[in-house]
């Protein structure tokens, strides 16, 4: 019998789908949300493990342990998606807080028990090197950090995320006799009327504002607990100890601050170009934060789609001239209703892939209101699922999943790859005027989201490596970032804002480090972009075999395999600043009505 903390299946949108492949070692019957029906499924893999003489038995084990691990990670996915669908159901955040206090604390002591059985095991160095050296290296990484004695604070941090999510995910606003959320606000700053953009701007700032003390309150918890898991680690602080536990093996601290120095070299200035641009075009003194979205020659907001099932349709026409196997991959998941895309009160924000493991299949959640930021994120979160369903064959459960650096570039490149057939999302715009709009607003944006890049990552550097630091030294030192990749924008009168303005990075409080990867990725994909430009064949299959590899690869091998070159210094950089430089002005050649 199913636990009173069972997911519903109308909670889902999906309801029930079967596994990839049928369950050999896990018991179809068995419920995933109680504990003391999972327990005997580790013992049962501990014992067999000692048993296990050969190499062949090794791996029939880890084939075991990976349906397991598959299983269990689809039941806390499962969840995760209820919740974030449905914030204000308590059935749905009941379930998945039974699933994180409840399971997940066991989960972390048992599968680190049996990697410790796998990195010790005799049988191992029979293992083929080429198939098993990622694994292995991954494992001994794990085993190495892992501290009983972190898991109930790990728990705690989970619950401390799960309160940001909520406390963000409730913000409303009442704009124009409504009640709105602050992600159907945005579509105001895109609107002509200067006036309404600062008020629009203004209300959501007063709003998040209003709530600083109670995110700030979270932050500092999750501080104090991120401190005690280093440190029981034997780590000096939270910075070194989550490069480790990210496995950060190709890349250092040191690494991202050259990052950040070629953020500052080689875009900075044509953030600046853009700015001075903007500025001139809405014959302006100085630019304001509420002026960044706006069409800066005064034409109406871009609106690709009116409602989910447009973007959907459109998006399909998108892949169905780019590439016919990904074409039949995306109306695959809309035939199994694996897509969430609409924004509603109650929501979580954001947008993610969540791969539900047993049945090897991708869901896409968003917040679509018709802006031409939406169009983007559905070829991001398409990208993430393609890699989804490159790894499909691929039956040991840790290799079905890549780095996340190397994840972000199959996101990111679906961006730079689809945007040839933006028209889809403008038909009756017969000469093209708005697709070409917005890929210079995507372009715009891709040069804009380096420096947002270099002040999140640089800040959650200081955050940890400046303990006992309080609340204003925060605010001081986030300024400071802002200043120096913030570009030409007039903050005056505003300061108290832009000093929490990282309040709406959720990053920061439920991924801490997990930012610097879009940058990395960045540069991937515009590289794979580059070269798409001289070979498109060439390129997309490159793209399609790096993704088939998973993880089972190092970075500079799966950078390798889709073209790229796995550096993000200034020497990489600045080819690819020429690139997008060239690109913004052939796409402003191309626009109509250029003042």
């Amino acid at each position: 019998m199913a636990s009173r903390y069972s997911i519903r299946m109308n909670l889902l949108p999906f309801g029930t789908l079967p596994a990839y492949k049928p369950r050999h070692f896990v018991p179809d019957a068995v419920d995933l949300g109680d504990w003391a029906q999972i327990a005997p499924l580790f013992d049962e893999l501990e014992r067999r493990a000692t048993q296990a003489a050969t190499a062949g038995d090794l791996e029939t084990w880890l084939r075991d342990w990976s349906e397991l691990s598959a299983a269990l990670d689809e039941e806390s996915s499962r969840r995760y998606i209820a919740m974030t669908c449905h914030t204000d159901n308590p059935d749905a955040e009941n379930a998945y807080l039974h699933f994180l206090e409840n399971v997940e604390p066991h989960l972390k002591t048992r599968q680190f028990a049996l990697e410790k059985i796998h990195v010790t095991h005799p049988a191992r160095a029979a293992l083929a090197p080429e198939r098993y050296h990622i694994l292995d290296r991954d494992a001994r990484n794990r085993v190495e950090l892992f501290r009983p004695e972190n898991v109930p604070l790990e728990t705690e941090e989970s619950r401390l995320c799960q309160q940001y999510q909520k406390l963000s995910g409730a913000l409303t606003v009442t704009f124009q006799g409504r009640e709105q959320t602050l992600v159907q606000m945005g579509r105001y700053l895109e609107e002509p009327d200067r006036p309404l953009r600062r008020e629009a701007w203004e209300l959501v700032a007063a709003r998040r504002l209003r709530e600083a003390e109670k995110f700030d309150d979270i932050f500092d918890q999750q501080l104090k607990l991120r401190a005690r898991i280093a440190q029981n680690a034997g780590f000096a602080n939270y910075r070194d100890h989550a490069f480790r536990r990210m496995g950060r093996f190709d890349y250092t601290p040191g690494d991202c601050e050259r990052f950040h120095e070629a953020v500052e070299g080689e875009i900075m200035p044509i953030v600046r170009e853009l700015h001075a641009e903007r500025r001139r075009q809405l014959n302006l003194e100085s630019l304001r934060p509420w002026d960044l979205a706006v069409d800066p020659l005064d034409r109406p907001p871009l609106k690709p789609f009116s409602d989910a099932s447009q973007i959907l349709t459109r998006t399909q026409r998108v892949f169905d001239r780019l590439d016919k196997e990904l074409a039949r991959e995306f109306q695959a998941m809309q035939d199994l209703k694996l897509l969430d895309l609409d924004n509603r009160k109650g929501k979580a924000p954001g947008g993610y892939q969540c791969t539900l493991a047993e049945a090897r299949l991708p869901f896409i959640f968003m917040n679509a209101v018709g802006l031409q930021r939406d169009v983007e994120t559905i070829l991001h979160e398409a990208g993430h699922a393609f890699h989804a369903m490159a790894v499909r064959d691929e039956d040991l459960y840790a290799y079905r999943t890549a780095p996340i650096e190397f994840c972000e570039v199959a996101s990111m490149s679906m961006e730079l790859l689809g945007k040839e057939f933006w028209n889809e999302y403008y038909p009756s715009n017969g000469d093209g005027e708005d697709a070409n709009r917005a890929r210079r607003v995507h372009l715009e944006g891709v040069v804009g989201v380096f420096p947002w890049i270099a002040t999140v990552d640089a800040f959650q550097h200081w955050l940890y490596t400046h303990p006992g630091h309080s609340r204003q030294d925060r605010c001081d030192a986030w300024t400071a970032l802002m200043n120096r990749f913030g570009g030409e924008v007039d903050w005056s009168g505003l300061e108290n804002i832009r000093a929490h303005l990282w309040h709406r990075q959720l990053h920061i409080f439920i991924h801490p480090f997990y930012y610097i990867e879009y940058g990395i990725a960045q540069i991937g994909a515009l590289q794979v972009w580059a070269n798409a430009k001289r070979d498109k064949t060439k390129s997309l299959a490159d793209y399609k075999g790096s993704l088939a590899l998973g993880g089972s690869r190092s970075l500079p091998e799966l950078f390798k395999a889709a073209g790229c070159a796995f550096e993000f210094s200034a020497q990489t950089i600045r080819p690819l600043a020429r690139l997008l430089r060239d690109e913004l002005a052939k796409a402003k050649a191309e626009t109509r009505g250029v003042k």
